[in-house]
């Protein structure tokens, strides 16, 4: 069985610097801990590609696509209608060549995206759910 490299050096650098990771407890509670600085590293790699992500993985609803002569238009007024019927969804108008998308919603798990899709198909029959990069929740 072959293991990903990666994976396989990962594990056993954690491995390797577990015994060294030294915890020791002064005479006043306080605990100090010795570990290995390449830890530190490994954390602050882990933030940096967190931070630079623009998305989650999740799923939208697409109710639109089209690349004919006045798409754009069109893909607009489809925009804007959903917006005024459903408010507290949010809708996303992009554009990647020549094709025009109205795309909905940020679900993180696509049965809630199928349970807001049997509601939407009533005004858009021909919606059906995608694989999409989403926003992050938000935090209130």
């Amino acid at each position: 069985m072959k293991l990903n490299l990666n994976i396989f050096s990962a594990v056993m650098l954690v491995v390797t610097m577990l015994p060294r990771t030294v915890a020791q407890q002064s005479e006043k509670g306080d605990i100090r801990i010795i570990a290995d600085p390449r830890i530190e590293k490994l954390v602050q790699k882990h933030i940096h590609i967190n931070e630079t992500k623009e998305g989650i993985p999740g799923y939208r609803i697409q109710i639109f696509f089209d690349s004919g002569t006045n798409s754009r238009l069109k893909a607009q007024v489809i925009c804007n209608d959903f917006r005024a019927k459903y408010a507290d969804h949010v809708a996303y108008l992009t554009f990647i060549s020549p094709n025009y998308k109205v795309r909905i919603g940020d679900f993180r798990r696509r049965l809630d995206a199928v349970r807001f899709l049997q509601l939407v198909q009533l005004d858009y029959p021909n919606a059906y759910v995608v694989s999409d990069l989403i926003n992050f929740p938000r935090i209130e």
